[in-house]
């Protein structure tokens, strides 16, 4: 049987990547302490998704509650287990979080990451790494796009290269401003890429436009459609930052991104890096959710609105997928954005 380590599994895309490989007969090797709790408190502990994991799984799933930075312990699981591919989602995700407490943000993501890397370089060199990254990594350059206001969004200049598909790979991550999250994580981006080129191994970046799902431990620093959605449904205020809630966002749901994973394990490239969002086929700004949310809940929101945009914050993203479907043409969206929210919204975990 092959053997599958996947790291923050408790969370969104480890959980949807548990049950995924899975059921692709992979028995499953599971990390994840909850440091979400410890980063944004009760409502973001993933531990609910850890039980219905160990229930639904039983023997096919192992869980350890490991800090990935502890170099020893992770030694410790590689020496005595032969991984065939390694999902690596564990991290600090939020960057207003992350200005807290750089050196937590910066081990977590960083140092994490090359903890896990060299282990799988030393122990098991065969297996496919794959890395979820983040459209942080390009700072507030898409913020220099020529965007246009319209009545709920922001959208780019119809000449733009970008318009007619997202932004794609060639972005530059220099002189902006990344946030001090998307500074660590894109140092972790890098390593996965070097470990990829310099020692010819089969490892792969996905950067990540906004993941969703309805397996998200959402809240107000991090998983906007799920929270908004929370919100709606409960009733709870939602707080919009900055840029009119005009801020467009591409959605992949949690279950396409994990398949885009699956089609890379199974033909890997050496070092790649790919933007993986919804693109042009699952976008939406925060009006325009909060339009669709009340449709299908029937629920009016309570929102307020605050000046200040969140620092680094993109106005307007969407993900440019071309180069991996280029690559992996047999792979394709299963689900839109209206079936996102319809997904979200009957999700029992929110409410």
């Amino acid at each position: 049987m092959k053997n599958a380590l996947i790291t923050g599994s408790s969370g969104l895309i480890g959980s949807e990547a548990v049950r995924f490989f899975s059921d692709k007969g992979y028995k499953i090797v599971g990390i994840d302490n909850n440091m979400r709790q410890y980063f944004f408190g009760k409502e973001a502990s993933t531990t609910w998704n850890r039980k219905q994991l160990e229930d639904e799984l039983g023997s096919k799933y192992r869980h350890h509650n490991i800090d990935i930075r502890n170099n020893k312990k992770i030694e410790e699981l590689f020496k005595h287990n032969k991984f065939d591919i390694i999902i690596h989602t564990a991290a600090q995700p939020s960057h207003d979080w992350a200005a807290k407490e750089p050196i937590t943000d910066f081990t977590v993501n960083a140092l994490g990451t090359l903890v896990l890397l060299e282990n799988y370089r030393k122990y098991c060199p065969d297996a496919t790494f794959i890395y979820t990254s983040t459209n942080k990594v390009y700072g507030d350059t898409p913020n220099l796009l020529p965007l246009v206001e319209l009545n709920k969004r922001y959208e780019i200049d119809k000449k733009h290269k970008y318009f007619k598909n997202g932004i794609d790979e060639s972005m530059s991550m220099d002189q902006s401003k990344h946030s001090i999250f998307g500074a660590s994580k894109l140092a972790a981006d890098i390593m996965v890429q070097e470990y990829g080129r310099y020692f010819n191994l089969p490892t792969a970046v996905f950067r990540g436009g906004c993941l969703t799902g309805p397996a998200h431990s959402s809240t107000q620093l991090h998983g906007f459609l799920a929270y908004l959605a929370k919100c709606i449904m409960t009733g709870k205020k939602y707080t919009i930052f900055g840029y009119k809630g005009k801020q467009v966002r591409d959605n992949i749901h949690s279950y396409d991104l994990v398949n885009m994973f699956w089609h890379f394990h199974k033909n890997p490239r050496f070092g790649e890096v790919y933007n993986a969002g919804g693109s042009r086929h699952s976008n939406i700004s925060i009006l325009e959710a909060i339009d669709k949310i009340e449709q299908v809940t029937g629920k009016k929101s309570i929102y307020e609105y605050v000046e200040q945009n969140r620092s680094g914050d993109h106005m307007w993203y969407i993900s440019d997928v071309s180069k991996f479907k280029s690559h992996y043409p047999k792979w394709n969206y299963t689900y839109n954005i209206d079936d996102i929210i319809v997904d979200l919204c009957q999700s029992g975990h929110l409410v």
